[in-house]
């Protein structure tokens, strides 16, 4: 990898280019997640910036699920069009520098989580705008044939546009397109997967439990059940009764408001 290389013009510093001499990744990183780290990129056929997603082949390769993943996201973008989803422009595999790169839209602000944080006043005009476009998202994700299930929305994964308020679905390396009414898969971020997760027989709703979660920490600015110190004390409160029919009923009030 040239590390300090030129662009043809010589005016900007970059670390890489693509196989196509389109996009140019430069070492700003964005984002940092377990296995995929998110640096600012450059469209030089459009002159716009850009996502650079990459992950390192070694670490992927650790576990044959998450490569099995990673590759159902790029397949899964590049048929995915709605303007509250991601955008996916390009995928390939480096296998010099050993990377498994892909290229998406660059939303300014950051994910929906960090956003909140830094703006700790917000209307709930705002908010219902926000949980308006992720719902619409959903839609769309659940209305295809098959259906395409998330199974890992949470506001991390929710990216903004600050300037417009406009939010789009990111991050669908855990999504599953349904070929059967039922899914059994255990995975997800505890904290915000619905109790028959858990039970490994779910379908689309899953992510409606998953958005009423997201309006919790909307509203709250707070994590959902951040006094929980483990997995298992979440999943004891998840899957009682009484905390089920107060999520499902504050997931109602609220998806009612936004008709």
């Amino acid at each position: 990898m040239d590390f300090g290389s030129l662009s043809e013009d010589g005016c900007g510093e970059f670390a890489e280019k693509d196989p196509t001499g389109r996009y140019v990744r430069y070492d700003e990183i964005l984002g940092k997640g377990a296995f995929k780290t998110v640096y600012k990129a450059f469209d030089e056929v459009d002159g716009i910036e850009v996502a650079w997603n990459q992950v390192d082949i070694e670490d992927v390769l650790q576990s044959s699920q998450q490569l099995e993943r990673l590759y159902s996201e790029f397949h899964l973008l590049k048929s995915l069009k709605h303007v509250n989803i991601i955008k996916f422009y390009n995928s390939w595999v480096d296998h010099k520098n050993k990377t498994i790169n892909m290229i998406t839209e660059l939303l300014t602000s950051g994910n929906l989580r960090q956003y909140r944080k830094k703006h700790k006043t917000v209307d709930m005009k705002a908010i219902k705008n926000w949980a308006r476009q992720i719902l619409q998202g959903l839609q769309y994700l659940h209305t295809r044939s098959p259906p395409v299930i998330h199974r890992d929305l949470k506001c991390d994964n929710i990216l903004v546009n600050g300037n417009n308020g406009e939010v789009k679905i990111g991050d669908l390396g855990l999504a599953i397109v349904m070929q059967q009414p039922i899914a059994r898969s255990v995975i997800g971020t505890p904290e915000f997967m619905a109790p028959e997760l858990y039970e490994e027989e779910y379908n689309e709703l899953v992510d409606i439990y998953s958005f009423g979660m997201c309006m919790l920490e909307m509203v709250t600015c707070e994590y959902p059940y951040s006094e929980c110190k483990n997995p298992a004390q979440i999943y004891k409160k998840v899957t009682s009764v009484e905390q089920g029919i107060s999520i499902l009923h504050f997931i109602s009030i609220q998806i009612l408001q936004f008709q």
